[in-house]
């Protein structure tokens, strides 16, 4: 019983490593820190809402400590019952007007800046499109008016309105760069059309924010935001042709008789798996993982053991759902080939 008793001593301390985690996590995936117009619009409302209730909060508490003290029984009193008040017209009109100002102090700029966005959208005529289709658990990204498409890694010039055109493979996932701005679902048979816009040349990280299946939390992709000459550098890019080695042929005949049917390998080819053009040149695999020789035979070997339920199939004898059992060797020589699919430098 002691020991429960003792547990608030440890209050204190509980409230000093909350206080320290909050300055924890990633700059690129923060919607507290807007790196664009429509996440400045947004965090304004946030920090109005905010400000909001920690008036309302600060005020309720003032008045809760005031009678506990105003009103508290003194020492040597007797016990009396204080006058009982039934009904007050002043203070009903009181706690029913402030409520609504409150309310009106949000609801007013949030309609504004509703309309706002709605308005410069559609006043801008020269954004960029891209097509952005949520498939399990991996992102696909196509700019019609450039020819190309990718995945997995979006690229985006600086200072353009990107009108995003959202839909999804399989079942409902939910689009969102919190630095740039909030979440838009993406649903099949469907098309949200949503508009985002970068300040200034970084990575910003992006993730599904619906719950969408055993590998939700790894549907993660980057958003690269370039200035405009270096953008239309990449765009050339994509489009070139990869030059494969002599020593890469081997790996390349094997991917063609395993791997074309669901993956491109060219600027505009779309299939049931990623686009792979340029893959030489991500970050990541599957979104997640480290780009090396070890980390892409462990998922060309068992896809499942790095996100379970990607539809990928295996290629390591012994694993569920394989394909075709590879040997080590043709591994290798895939890998190889997947090495050289790099843009031009």
């Amino acid at each position: 019983m002691i020991r429960w008793q003792n547990l608030w001593r440890f209050i204190p301390l509980f409230g000093l490593m909350m206080l320290l985690l909050t300055g924890c996590g990633d700059d690129t995936i923060s919607a507290l820190k807007p790196r664009g117009p429509v996440a400045r619009d947004q965090m304004f409302l946030m920090e109005l809402s905010f400000g909001i209730m920690i008036a309302v909060v600060v005020v309720v508490f003032a008045i809760y400590l005031y009678v506990l003290v105003r009103f508290r029984k003194k020492k040597g009193e007797k016990d009396i019952i204080p006058k009982q008040v039934e009904g007050s017209h002043t203070l009903e009109i009181i706690w029913t007007v402030i409520p609504i100002i409150l309310l009106l102090v949000l609801a007013v700029p949030t309609v504004q800046y509703t309309f706002k966005v709605l308005e410069d959208h559609r006043e801008n005529k020269d954004a960029l499109t891209v097509k952005v289709t949520a498939h399990a658990f991996w992102w696909q990204f196509e700019y019609p008016s450039l020819g190309i498409s990718t995945a997995q890694d979006l690229v985006i010039p600086t200072g353009k309105k990107i009108a995003f055109e959202l839909t999804a493979s399989d079942v409902k996932h939910s689009f969102w760069v919190p630095s740039l701005g909030g979440k838009m679902d993406t649903n099949p048979g469907l098309t949200n059309v949503y508009y985002l816009e970068a300040d200034d040349a970084d990575t910003f990280l992006g993730k599904c924010a619906e719950l969408c299946g055993a590998s939700h939390t790894l549907m993660d992709f980057k958003v690269k935001s370039m200035e405009p000459a270096q953008f239309d550098q990449w765009v050339a890019k994509m489009k070139a042709p990869a030059a494969i080695p002599a020593d890469a042929k081997a790996g390349e005949q094997i991917f063609k008789d395993n791997c074309l049917s669901c993956h491109a390998v060219n600027a505009q080819g779309l299939g049931a798996g990623p686009n792979l053009n340029g893959f030489a040149s991500r970050e990541k695999i599957a979104g997640i993982m480290p780009h090396n020789d070890e980390s892409l035979k462990q998922w060309i070997a068992d896809p499942q053991s790095v996100k379970p339920g990607a539809k990928m199939p295996a290629f390591s004898e012994g694993a569920p759902n394989v394909a075709k059992a590879l040997k080590d060797q043709e591994i290798n020589d895939l890998v190889k080939y997947l090495n050289s699919l790099k843009l031009p430098q």
